[in-house]
């Protein structure tokens, strides 16, 4: 399967409400379905950050955040990553972290970045030179750490 995405990005304020209702369906189907993860996704930081969201036509696919330096960390980060499982095995997350990256570097230049990661993706995440820089921590039932990603030349 090899996919093109359209990539938008858009402010909280700039999303439709159809757009809204699509990046949080996608972020439900993901972290609580396929997950089985009850947790509270709206965390009031969504309303300060810029949406990466991956269309193939009509049909959102990918979604990431771009989170400003001091809301989640002290510095920008990426959170919220997600793919749909019908999107999945075609390299739409490999993409999704590169324009991801991309877009934080054009708005905040070059700069380290931190996310915190499902220890089960640091291997992934470790490919886009992200490094473990925290113990693991149990978030949402889900074994987590940070990974820091230093400033790239």
């Amino acid at each position: 399967m090899n996919l093109k995405l359209e990539w938008r990005f858009k402010t909280f304020e700039e999303l439709s409400k159809e757009e809204l209702y699509a990046l949080l369906r996608l972020r439900c189907e993901v972290f609580v379905v396929e997950q089985n993860c009850n947790f509270l996704d709206l965390d009031n930081k969504d309303q300060k950050c810029l949406h990466v969201c991956g269309y193939q036509g009509d049909t959102m696919m990918a979604v990431a955040r771009i989170v400003p330096a001091g809301l989640s960390y002290e510095y920008p980060s990426i959170g919220r990553i997600a793919v749909s499982a019908k999107g999945r095995g075609g390299g739409l997350g490999i993409e999704l972290l590169n324009v991801s990256i991309a877009k934080l570097e054009e708005l905040y230049g070059k700069s380290v970045i931190r996310i915190g990661a499902q220890l089960y993706l640091k291997k992934f995440y470790g490919s886009f030179f992200f490094e473990q820089s925290g113990e693991p921590y149990l978030e949402d039932n889900l074994e987590h750490i940070e990974m820091t990603r230093q400033i790239q030349s």
